[in-house]
Order: structure tokens, then sequence, then C-alpha cells
């Protein structure tokens, strides 16, 4: 018998289980709305001029392959404090930030429930959004914590749950980490305001809980400052500790580098230097050292004024789109006489929970090949002038 053989077959994953039965679909036409990545106008990844340039630059210095330090280049992870925290932050100031570069912002997440189920023990919980995005549930139950949850999304009003988001963080046991998103929820879109981070912030204070911020979308909703109001905030609530995963997957369309970094807040710069310590020490563990050449890329752009203010207008050229795609979808709808839709353009970033039911997602799919998640989830970015039409004359008519 094969040591093997005991093994059951894994779940499929929901997003990626779509997309292959989308491919295997014969129909001229067919739609895609349950991506997670940004497409332009044309529906194509988009390859911005300001990373591209560095590219070339890299390519004609033709440097060797040596392995990067375990928290990876020191550019980076410079870089990527200043544009999470801000440059004049003084938590950056007195050094209370410890960065390592991970590969994406998964490993971000991952690295740092090890590291913090070491310093809880046995009695590690963390409390994530209902709903989150799935592998926030897989990450931390595999590194062994306890999972919660906070009501986070109202389906009655399309928003946010506030009172039962307070509610729910207010019955939290001291010590419990509270995975919060910094902008653009995944998947439903719905953010927080600054003045409803302030409350939020002040409970978790109270209770003496854990902020841990994951930020993948920043710069997709308002612009790279003000979707990082969460941890700004944060840094400035007297806090001692909190931990940030971010990623620069869609901010630079660089999915397949896998490029994201992990900084934890300590209380002093010594506390901080302990905890650079120990991200390495668990980075070791896992995979030893990250890439170099997404790495690279970032921190060229980032590092130069010109290809920094370049950049910033590719990535407000992406959340323009977005943007204008929400209000035409709702424009549609409208028009077609479906029932009113004006939520989706209250939400932000490249998702919408749409309101859509599992049934009218099926009818999508079966009768006009649109293929969106069940939960109701679509990628707005996945719309285009091309296809819009016929999106909300589907939508029209399954909600009818």
């Amino acid at each position: 018998m094969s040591f093997f053989a005991s093994l059951e077959m894994a779940p499929g994953d929901p997003i990626l289980g779509l997309t292959e039965t989308y491919v295997a679909d014969p129909r001229p036409g067919k739609i895609n709305l349950g991506v997670g990545i940004y497409v332009d106008e044309q529906g194509r990844i988009p390859l911005l001029p300001s990373v591209h340039e560095v590219e070339q630059a890299l390519a004609a210095a033709a440097k060797p392959r040596g392995y990067l330090p375990i928290d990876g280049l020191a550019a980076y992870n410079r870089l990527t404090q200043q544009l999470v925290f801000g440059a004049e932050s003084p938590l950056l100031a007195a050094g209370r930030v410890a960065t390592a570069q991970t590969i994406g912002g998964s490993a971000a997440l991952r690295v740092a429930a090890d590291l913090l189920k070491q310093v809880a023990g046995a009695g590690a919980k963390v409390a994530i959004s209902n709903p989150s995005w799935g592998n926030h549930h897989v990450v931390f139950r595999t590194a062994g914590f306890e999972l919660l949850e906070y009501r986070y999304y109202s389906a009655a009003s399309h928003g946010l749950d506030l009172a039962g988001m307070l509610e729910d963080l207010g019955k939290l046991e001291p010590g419990t980490v509270v995975l919060l998103h910094a902008c653009c929820h995944n998947p439903t879109g719905v953010d927080l305001d600054a003045a409803q981070w302030q409350q939020v912030i002040g409970l978790l204070k109270e209770r003496r809980l854990l902020p841990f911020v994951d930020m993948a979308y920043q710069g997709f909703d308002q612009d790279t400052e003000q979707d990082a109001t969460a941890v700004r905030l944060l840094a400035a609530s007297g806090i001692e500790a909190f931990v940030v995963a971010n990623s620069y997957s869609k901010s630079f369309s660089l999915y397949g580098e896998r490029v994201g970094a992990l900084s934890m807040v300590g209380a002093d710069r010594g506390e901080a230097e302990r905890l650079q310590s120990k991200i390495k020490q668990v980075i070791r563990t896992i995979y030893s050292s990250p890439s170099t050449h997404g790495a690279a890329l970032v921190a060229g752009v980032l590092g130069s004024s010109e290809l920094r203010a370049r950049w910033e207008e590719e990535l407000g050229g992406m959340r323009g789109r977005i943007h204008a795609m929400r209000a035409g979808f709702v424009e549609k709808l409208a028009a077609l006489g479906a029932p009113d839709f004006g939520f989706i353009n209250r939400q932000a970033g490249m998702f919408s929970y749409s309101g859509l039911s599992k049934a009218q997602v099926h009818r999508l799919r079966d009768e006009y090949a649109i293929y969106a998640l069940d939960s109701g989830r679509i990628c707005v970015a996945a719309l285009n002038h091309a296809n819009l039409d016929t999106v909300a004359a589907a939508v029209a008519a399954v909600t009818r």
C-alpha cells in the first residue's frame, strides 16, 4: 500500500475552480466577473510604464542573482515603511517598526501568524470579519489559532454593520488578534470612514486587542495616503503594538512576482529589534529568503521621485477606471428598470458584494455565460465598455 493511500482529495479553491469552469465554457462572449486581478479596458493585465522602465534598467545592468538577506532587500523595506506608515511617521523616527520583504501578502500573513502563535501560545485567538477573504481563515487555522468572527457586512443595507462590529469586538478577550482590512474590503467593497475607524481603534485599545491590518489594495480607493488612514490612526492612537501586511500585486500589477511585506510595530526600538529577529527566524523555517526581481522593481519606482510620481498617476488611472465602471454599471441597471443598485457606488476597490443571490448567480452563468462567485461578489475591474451593456442587461433580467 502506498504511503499516501490514506490521503483524501483536498477541496478545490472556489475562485480558481470558477475560473476553470469559465475557461472550459465554449460559448463565445463569455464574461468572467470572478477574477481577483485588475484588468484594463481590453481585459488584459497592464504592464505599468514606470515599472517597465525600471525593468529595462535592471536588464541592462545584468547583475548576478545572489541570495537576498532573510528579511529581503533593505531599500524595499525602507521604502515600504514610508509608503505604509508615511515618510514622516513618528513610529519610523523612533525605530519602532520591524519590516521584512515577503513572498506576497500571503506570506506576510503566514509569517506573522506563526510568530503571533509563538507569543500567544495555546490560547491564540483571531477574530476575522464576516465575510472576509477565504485565505485569512486558512492561514490562521493552519498556524494553530482558534478562529472567531465579528459582524461586518449588513445584507439589508449593503453596507457596514458598525454596531454589530463594535458589539462583537467588545466581547473579545484581551490579547485576541483582530484582523482588519485597511481599505477596499475583500469581498464586500464596504469600508470604514475615518470616524468609524476612530471608534473601532478606541475599542481595540480599551479591550487590549492586537490589531492586524491587511492592506492589499493601497491606492485603489482614493489614493495611497488616504487608503492608509487605518494605519495612520493606529499609529497616532497610543496602541503600543500592531501588525500590518501589505502587497504590491495590484498596485504595481506584479501578481506573479509575489511582492509583499510584513511590518510589526513594537513599543520601542529594542522591541522592534527583537521582532525583526523573530520575523527572520520564522522566514528561515519557511522559505529562507525572498526573491529579488519584484522587490527591485518596486524599490526602483518608489526610490525615484520622478518614477514615484508617474506610478501614482498610473495607479490613479486604474482607480479612476474602476470608479467609472461602478458608476456606469449602476446607471445602466437603473435605465433597465432593475432594483436599486446605487450601493455599488458607495463601495470601494476592485470588488463589490452585488447582492445577487446564489440562484441569480447560477442563472447568470447558465443562461448568459457570465461568471461570478456564489456569494454574489463581482470584480468591478472586469467590467469594460465592451461588456457593460451585456452584464447590466443580464443582471437586470435575473433580478426582475
